[in-house]
């Protein structure tokens, strides 16, 4: 491979990762209009469960580690805070609201939390359907927010192939009971079931790996970058595909996305190390 090549494919990955993580709001509206927020949480864990196991089993990746029984606690919090409270959140968030908002609003808890905190007139005159949504989606990013810290704390020195396949699997046990009373009522068109399978296949699997090899190619820091590019090309897909309304929230937004890009890339980024890849790697 010649060494211009093996410098644009981290950059190619870090661009990919961001359409495919912006098309997973897309795919979350087309999903939840048929299956409901509930239903939705048991179909995407199983396809992302499933998707993710094949990915490992053909990378000859161990699917669990030494003691992983001292682990299934983990397991269920990450799952929980991970997967069935923000999946819930967002998809239930996204019955109400663009998938643009939705991807804006997960990029940005901090600052949407703050105004809500400071005009709390929105609360005292009540909510209409649409900031009802919105705070469904912070909620999930503080629950996603949580997880990380738990992650961080208590199973940093679990491969990340376990740590997902473990609580995708918890995550499946938990939606069950959740999902049961609605799967009767449910209507699963074409579309509906390809965007599932497209959550759990690409948006589960294939951008796992992805994200972990632009962290070992370019670093932590600007793996984490991808975060703040995901409600770009989210409002990009929403618009292109189901010609949703760019409005002044939206732009806004993006602007205060971009702003800060700007901002962490102007000040001294600390020197990059390589992170290297081994079966009990931090996740």
């Amino acid at each position: 491979m010649s060494e211009s090549r093996s410098r644009f494919l981290p950059y190619a990955a870090f661009i990919s990762l961001a359409l495919i993580w912006g098309g997973s709001f897309l795919a979350i509206k087309l999903a939840v209009q048929d299956l409901g927020p509930t239903a939705l949480l048991l179909f995407r864990s199983i396809s992302g469960f499933v998707a993710l196991a094949l990915i490992v089993i053909a990378l000859r990746k161990p699917l669990l580690g030494p003691g992983w029984r001292g682990r299934l606690f983990g397991f269920g919090i990450m799952a929980v805070t991970n997967a069935v409270i923000p999946w819930v959140s967002i998809g239930w968030g996204e019955e109400r609201i663009s998938s643009g908002l939705a991807s804006i609003l997960n990029s940005t808890t901090t600052l949407w939390t703050a105004v809500v905190l400071v005009y709390p007139d929105l609360v005292a005159h009540g909510l209409s359907g649409n900031v009802l949504g919105a705070l469904a989606v912070l909620v999930a990013s503080l629950s996603y927010a949580i997880n990380a810290m738990y992650q961080r704390r208590k199973m940093r020195n679990v491969s990340v192939f376990e740590i997902s396949l473990g609580q995708l699997a918890a995550s499946v046990l938990f939606a069950i009971p959740i999902a049961a009373p609605s799967l009767p009522h449910i209507h699963v068109h074409a579309l509906s079931l390809a965007a599932v399978i497209a959550l759990g296949a690409i948006g589960t699997g294939v951008a796992y790996l992805l994200y972990y090899y632009v962290m070992n190619t370019l670093g932590a820091v600007r793996a984490a970058g991808v975060t703040y590019v995901v409600p770009v090309t989210a409002v990009f897909w929403g618009a292109l595909l189901l010609h949703e309304t760019v409005s002044v929230t939206i732009v806004a937004g993006m602007i205060v996305i971009l702003a800060g890009i700007l901002l962490v890339n102007l000040r001294r980024m600390p020197r990059r190390e390589p992170v290297v890849e081994r079966d009990s790697a931090a996740a």
